[in-house]
């Protein structure tokens, strides 16, 4: 069954802003969740982390996105976001959501299938 799904990719022009959103099935309540956080990967490139949301609500960026991208979440919609705003060609990439969610013995990790974004010159 689909758990996270992930929208809002496209292309868009350097300079630009797109708001990505990871939307997540009832089985995977992110009030709970102990670490949230959006990922990125190029092409013949690994996948990195982007930005993260802890559960107390601390966030974490890659100095590559400090101060241009902004991850939230919206408990209520059971959804996590990605605002990114001046965005430049190396950000092009498939972006993909990940929850991990402690459930007693085990921590268990949940990822999207990807969206992508590109960004043209």
């Amino acid at each position: 069954q689909v758990q996270l799904v992930e929208s809002g990719g496209g292309l868009v022009q350097a300079g630009g802003s797109l708001r990505l959103s990871c939307g997540a099935s009832r089985s995977i309540p992110i009030f709970s969740a102990n670490t949230m956080g959006w990922y990125r990967q190029a092409p013949g490139k690994q996948r990195e982390l982007v930005a993260g949301i802890m559960s107390g609500g601390s966030t974490n960026y890659a100095d590559s996105v400090k101060d241009r991208f902004t991850i939230s979440r919206d408990n209520a919609k059971n959804t996590v976001y990605l605002q990114m705003n001046s965005l430049k060609p190396e950000d092009t990439a498939v972006y993909y959501c990940n929850v991990e969610v402690y459930r007693a013995p085990r921590m268990y990790s949940y990822w999207g299938q990807g969206t992508q974004v590109t960004v043209s010159s």
